[in-house]
């Protein structure tokens, strides 16, 4: 099953929304920390609460960072089965059962962040010198967790459909030698 062109363009919208915000958290991030860094070296006069502002677009940038790596699929990972399995099937059924751990362990975590978020919502806690409201980055592991689920279900699909297809790569090659 091939996407249709909106999908896809979605598809790549998202990604490239996330893109957008990684990189204006990246830049604020190292902004807000070269600024303390001037003014508590060079002014000798460090700025109260900055390390706080700073938690929250790190939080963010943690949680869209494992997002991306989701989307493009370079997790990390400890790929010691991959060196034994030579055979293509059981190579995809390996991947089949990866996505499936990665996407309830992805919705057990959900869970539990969804309950966060919601119980942050509900007692408005904030951050201890500026008074910012905590949900800000709560809500970032909700929503990363929640784009790294759609992002390994979309893997899960994909591994199923490489799985359950009556061409394996192999027989690709095949073909592709033949003609």
């Amino acid at each position: 099953m091939k996407p249709t062109p909106l999908l896809k363009k979605i598809w790549n919208g998202i990604y490239a929304v996330q893109n957008v915000v990684n990189s204006f958290l990246l830049l604020a991030t190292v902004t807000i920390v070269v600024t303390q860094v001037f003014l508590r070296y060079v002014l000798k006069a460090p700025l109260m609460g900055i390390e706080e502002i700073l938690l929250f677009p790190a939080i963010w940038l943690y949680m869209l960072g494992g997002a991306n790596a989701s989307w493009e699929r370079t997790h990390i990972e400890c790929g010691v089965l991959t060196i034994y399995i030579k055979r293509p099937l059981t190579m995809n059924i390996f991947k089949l059962i990866k996505a499936i751990l990665s996407v309830g362990i992805g919705c057990w975590l959900l869970k539990w962040a969804y309950w966060y978020m919601t119980y942050g919502l509900r007692v408005q806690k904030t951050s201890a010198v500026l008074h910012i409201p905590m949900i800000i980055g709560q809500s970032a592991i909700f929503i990363g967790l929640l784009l790294m689920i759609v992002y390994a279900v979309v893997e899960l699909l994909d591994y199923a459909t490489a799985l359950f297809s009556k061409e394996t790569d192999d027989e690709k090659g095949k073909e592709g030698l033949q003609c």
